[in-house]
């Protein structure tokens, strides 16, 4: 007898297992499909570079998982999920050796930024302060939220551009630890919005701090799946999906894909509008990412950077925003914005005993494949001399290769689209309720929808909440 399913998920990243749990817990049967050999999508670990190596593939440092009202409610830890953290959340080295950093104390990093302090405080203080009434309107689709007046107050800041906000810090350590943060969000620092990632990544850091999973990102997906497993869901892997009429009857169809791939699988059966709207769909910068074998650690001339697992290469404020919007106009530079992450620093099973792993990347227009090689090492040499001495092995992905590791990254961009001011809350398309098609069976839960993109599971756990709504 072939076993019957209410729900059909495709696609196991953190949002099609966030989609999977949220259903199978209201016991719905669900299947899971993967078309790789194990779960994960953005979360996996592999052997990148040489054997006993362990690098995160795609996410790597995890601050939005554990301030996840969904993935913070599930029992992970019962299933192996252990979270890392280093001393120092991110630090931000200049020319000269000095570092600007953030800790979890957000009176001991506004000290260190001298006459920034207060700016700091100002800046960040109120929306720690109101963090634990506006993080579940945050985390979701446009709706009226349970504490509007909080969360105007957050939005007032939040939907400045990073550049406007640059202009209230006078020295160059508050500058350029803001636009490291800022340029977390993947576009432009002129643009309108620009602000609320970086604010909403700074109070992270001092809520709860900037986690690494022990052992690799891999851990979190294959703790979501146990947990799934455990609440008697399905998994298939190894099974691509070219079309929704391939796969079995079930009331609902959950994919965990962007416009680009929802179009090829799905497209023949959904209006003449709403395919018109998935057409219009906006994707953003690429990116080229190196993963190092390295005899030591790396050799930050600033001690803060020897204490954090997240590292912004970038320098001045000037610098990095000069990089972000080269990028999105399709242009190369020589100093880019480098997101750097060295885990086995504080995770001793990332590499073999006394030596270390390291994670790298930097934005580059979308379907890049110029390599970008040189220039990263080059950066991550600027300010950790001998750096480069230190190299084993490397591996490294172009943009156009990240898009054929994973069909989600169109071009590269890791955010499933652009997350601008036209597309934060318009994810895939305009509607109060973005995870329904016009299909009243088929549903979309990936980064393509609210809240974006990160590793939270939230896209997901939106989206089963609708289908339970719709459906069940």
């Amino acid at each position: 007898m072939s076993v019957k399913y209410d729900t059909i998920v495709v696609g196991s990243g953190p949002n099609g297992l966030a989609a999977a749990i949220t259903l199978q817990q209201r016991g719905h049967p669900v299947l899971l499909i993967e078309g790789k050999g194990q779960v994960g999508g953005g979360l996996r670990t592999s052997e990148l570079t040489l054997p006993g190596f362990h690098h995160d593939v795609c996410s790597a440092i995890h601050p939005m998982a554990i301030h996840s009202p969904f993935l913070s409610s599930l029992p992970l830890a019962d299933f192996g999920l252990e979270y890392i953290h280093s001393a120092i959340a991110a630090a931000h080295p200049f020319d000269g050796g000095s570092a600007a950093y953030v800790t979890h104390s957000i009176e001991d990093t506004a000290s260190a930024l001298g006459k920034d302090e207060q700016v700091y405080l100002d800046l960040i203080g109120p929306v720690i302060e109101d963090w634990p009434f506006i993080i579940n309107s945050i985390l979701a689709p446009l709706r009226f939220p349970d504490h509007p007046f909080r969360l105007a107050k957050f939005g007032l800041k939040a939907l400045r551009s990073a550049s406007a906000i640059a202009r209230k810090f006078s020295t160059r350590k508050g500058k350029g630890l803001w636009g490291g943060m800022a340029a977390h969000s993947i576009q432009p620092l002129t643009n309108t919005s620009t602000a609320a990632v970086g604010l909403v990544l700074s109070a992270a850091a001092h809520i709860k701090g900037w986690p690494m999973a022990k052992g690799g990102s891999q851990a979190v997906a294959n703790a979501m799946a146990a947990y799934f497993k455990h609440l008697g869901g399905t998994i298939q892997t190894g099974r691509w999906v070219q079309s929704v009429e391939e796969l079995p009857q079930a009331r609902a169809l959950v994919l965990d894909v962007t416009p680009a791939q929802l179009l090829k699988i799905a497209g023949h059966r959904f209006t003449s509008f709403y395919r018109s709207q998935l057409q219009r769909y906006r994707y953003g910068m690429g990116v080229f990412k190196l993963d190092w074998a390295l005899s030591g650690p790396i050799p930050f001339l600033s001690e803060e950077c020897r204490k954090a697992a997240t590292i912004h290469i970038g320098g001045a404020f000037e610098e990095i925003a000069l990089s972000e919007s080269s990028a999105s106009s399709g242009k190369m530079i020589d100093k880019p914005f480098v997101l750097l992450a060295q885990q086995s620093l504080f995770d001793v099973s990332r590499a073999p005993g006394g030596q270390h792993t390291a994670w790298g990347y930097c934005h580059v227009p979308n379907g890049s494949a110029v390599d970008m090689t040189d220039i990263i090492e080059q950066q991550v040499e600027r300010f950790a001399p001998g750096f480069k001495k230190l190299i084993l092995s490397r591996h490294a992905m172009n943009a156009q290769q990240m898009e054929i590791y994973n069909p989600n990254y169109i071009g590269g961009d890791i955010n499933g689209g652009i997350m601008d001011i036209r597309q934060l809350y318009t994810r895939p398309s305009l509607s109060l309720t973005p995870y329904r098609t016009s299909d009243r069976q088929i549903y979309i839960c990936s980064s393509s929808t609210p809240p974006g993109g990160g590793v939270h599971g939230m896209c997901g756990y939106h989206a089963a909440q609708t289908i339970l709504k719709d459906l069940f």
